[in-house]
């Protein structure tokens, strides 16, 4: 017989403790949920590269009382500047903050992907039963539960399962047909990141940006006073590069040192800090495109769900707001999860499809493969930045991202309208 779960408290599994899990959390444990978020690190991860916030993100992170945490640990970063090798800027695109129109290629909201996640964690803490250093292997469900089956031998029952655990999700392995496509849209481009210690020479706040010939950029920020951020991105499609992220850790540094050894401006102090750093991360730039955001009691959010790809802008945004709609319609559909899937599904997806709207072609054409389009780039750049082409169309851009696609209206998430769900 089928459980009638109107209103009675759901028992909630989040697989994934980054910004989607402890998000979607947040909302649940306000409407009486009982949550547990496991994550396979040992310990909250805050730590990752600056990342911001934009569009219905802003509004969303409003919406959960977070923007005065999240000012108050901006990453101070006024603008981006193309430089030569010699670190001389050909062009500055200044950041939007003019409050109105969309935000340009630095976000007003500039901040560490570690301090959001603390931020969130600190937010739920005490709600939410957090469990480090495990994750769902496995997982068998029917009408009434699901059951987990965790890595360190141990299994329990669940009203429901949420995949919140990134890109390469084993929550969305579980849920595909045998005859789905690739989930992934690969962009033959290729990123890794790593912190350094800082010197005068870092000194300013505003992101350098090198091309070097052969598909290369190099990006440089600082967001504290004592480190220094280094990017290293790769125009390169093949079997090599896309195999090397799961390489082990000094295979993928070698591949990174060989093909940028030769680039010029900084590489030889960022190689050296490369191969000492703590912090080193690689990754395919991808975005996750796939029509199946659940199955059953199975549902996914965040990066699982819909990966926009780095170059979006959107990741962060993307994770708060679909946590917020996902709750919203799991709470208004407390009795038939199916219709709250599908609910979320249809009233995400828009979203969804616009801040995915990202040209992998376009992108590659950012990275010239030969100095004559290093050159001609560079030069396409400066003419924009001295007609204040770019600043122009952000302020008068009346869409960020988003296509004028308006968060919804969850009522009953918030705590004017909130009554605790009996157990």
């Amino acid at each position: 017989m089928k459980i009638e779960t109107e209103n009675r408290s759901l028992k909630i599994l989040v697989c994934g403790g980054g910004i989607a899990g402890p998000a979607l959390a947040y909302w649940l444990t306000r409407s009486g949920h009982q949550v547990v978020v496991v994550e396979r690190f040992s310990s909250i991860r805050a730590r990752g590269a600056q990342v911001d916030l934009r569009g219905q993100g802003i509004e969303a992170a409003k919406r959960m009382g977070l923007i005065g945490a999240i000012r108050s640990n901006l990453v101070d970063e006024a603008g981006v500047s193309f430089v030569d090798s010699q670190g001389h800027a050909k062009a500055t695109i200044l950041a939007n903050t003019s409050g109105r129109g969309a935000q340009s290629l630095t976000s007003e909201y500039e901040i560490m992907r570690g301090d959001v996640v603390r931020i969130l964690q600190d937010l739920t803490r005490d709600v939410v039963e957090y469990v480090f250093g495990k994750t769902v292997e496995r997982f068998e469900q029917d009408d009434e539960k699901v059951l987990a089956h965790f890595s360190d031998g141990t299994s329990d029952t669940f009203d429901l399962l949420v995949g919140a655990d990134g890109q390469g999700s084993r929550i969305r392995q579980g849920i595909l047909p045998p005859d789905a496509a690739d989930p992934y849209l690969r962009m033959g481009i290729h990123m890794a990141y790593w912190f350094i210690p800082r010197t005068p020479a870092d000194d300013g706040n505003i992101r350098n940006t090198y091309l070097a010939p052969g598909g290369r950029m190099i990006m440089r920020r600082s967001h504290n006073p004592t480190e220094t951020q280094v990017y290293f991105v790769l125009r390169e499609s093949s079997e090599e590069a896309s195999a090397i992220h799961r390489a082990p850790l000094d295979q993928q540094k070698q591949f990174w040192i060989e093909r940028f050894r030769d680039a010029g401006w900084q590489t030889d102090r960022f190689i050296r800090g490369m191969t000492t750093t703590p912090n080193f991360y690689s990754q395919e730039v991808v975005q996750v495109r796939t029509d199946t955001w659940y199955k059953g009691r199975v549902v996914l959010v965040g990066d699982a769900a819909h990966c926009a790809s780095p170059f979006s802008g959107m990741g962060v945004s993307g994770s708060l707001v679909g946590a917020y709609v996902l709750a919203g319609e799991i709470n208004r559909n407390t009795g038939d999860l199916a219709r709250a899937f599908a609910l979320y599904d249809e009233t995400l997806r828009p979203f969804v499809n616009e801040i995915q709207n990202v040209n992998p072609s376009l992108l590659r054409l950012g990275m010239p493969k030969t100095r004559f389009g290093v050159n001609v780039f560079l030069s396409i750049m400066a003419l924009a930045a001295l007609l204040r082409i770019p600043d122009l169309v952000a302020r008068f851009s009346s869409e960020d991202r988003d296509g004028g696609w308006l968060l919804p209206e969850y009522t009953e998430l918030h705590p004017a309208h909130q009554t605790a769900l009996p157990g």
